[in-house]
């Protein structure tokens, strides 16, 4: 079942297209990594998802229904944090869930607000003023926020700013769970590349507005296509030989050195390559992370 349905989406601002075209589904229960460089359109994206703004063109539906005609109905079952949570530094966490239950529609319980607090780590803190918090427990206060009415879909916008590694561990674990044991589904965007490809079941990339990539992590991440990094005495020697054969079908486009997307058997060919042309070369270092994937296709799009 597809929680959010977007089709044909865009939203211009004059002349700028911050989206543009954009089309994709989040299915029930998935986590789905949300990435893009900044001025990509994600946040923008992300504000018509929660009617914040309204699209230039295109549609947005949420459980199935249209966002434009089942605003209210729908907001009901989403929870979100965009970017840095605006609070109240004068009233203490629970103050803030318990203000926040009571714009809802939904009942929720003084044993749901605690369960809340505990999810995000913050019981030990639910008694004091906001204005004592570091932004790492400013942070876990938003996302509690988002979670305090048991929402059935949850946007998150940077949600581990401001966070120490352990705090990072717990939200990443906690999204997880959210997903597996209770079904809900995580629209996450993060500019930590290794905790989406750690959390996220399917990622989606765009860039200046459009979408360059989407699809399960396991498949964008093909082991039998390996990003080398090839490092040499003689880089425009190397470029030579590689341009000059059928390793110029694997060259990407990136200014910080020679990068070739390439099947990981066809590497020792390319060294042998470059070695009987008299490259000096210094060593070739294979990757397949999700960030190098994400610079070869926001690169190699202009």
């Amino acid at each position: 079942m597809s929680v959010i349905q977007v089709n044909q989406l865009s939203k211009h601002f004059g002349a700028l297209k911050a989206v543009d075209g954009l089309s994709f589904s989040v299915n029930q229960g998935e986590v789905f990594g949300f990435l893009g460089q900044n001025g990509s359109g994600k946040s923008t994206t992300i504000r018509m998802l929660l009617s914040l703004i309204h699209p230039t063109s295109g549609s947005i539906e949420l459980f199935g229904k249209s966002l434009e005609a089942n605003r209210t109905a729908i907001l009901e079952e989403v929870g979100a944090i965009i970017e840095r949570p605006d609070l109240y530094p004068y009233l203490t966490a629970k103050e803030h869930l318990q203000l926040f239950a009571k714009l809802r529609s939904k009942k929720i319980t003084n044993a749901n607000i605690d369960n809340t607090l505990v999810k995000v780590g913050l019981m030990d803190r639910s008694k004091d003023k906001v204005q004592s918090f570091s932004l790492g427990m400013k942070q876990r206060l938003g996302i509690a926020i988002a979670l305090v009415h048991n929402p059935s879909l949850i946007i998150l916008d940077e949600p581990t700013n401001g966070l120490d590694p352990q705090g990072i561990s717990d939200i990443r674990n906690l999204i997880q769970s959210l997903a597996r044991e209770e079904g809900k589904t995580v629209l996450v965007s993060s500019h930590l590349l290794s905790e989406i490809e750690q959390m996220a079941t399917q990622i989606m990339i765009i860039h200046k507005g459009q979408k360059v990539a989407e699809g399960p992590i396991q498949k964008l991440l093909d082991p039998t296509k390996m990003i080398v990094h090839v490092k040499t005495t003689n880089d425009a020697q190397s470029l030579q030989v590689i341009l000059s054969g059928s390793f110029s079908n694997y060259l990407l486009q990136r200014k910080d050195g020679i990068y070739l997307r390439i099947p990981d058997y066809e590497i020792p060919l390319l060294n042998a390559s470059l070695i009987n042309a008299g490259v000096g070369l210094v060593g070739v270092e294979t990757r397949n992370s999700l960030e190098d994937y994400f610079l070869q296709v926001t690169s190699n799009t202009n």
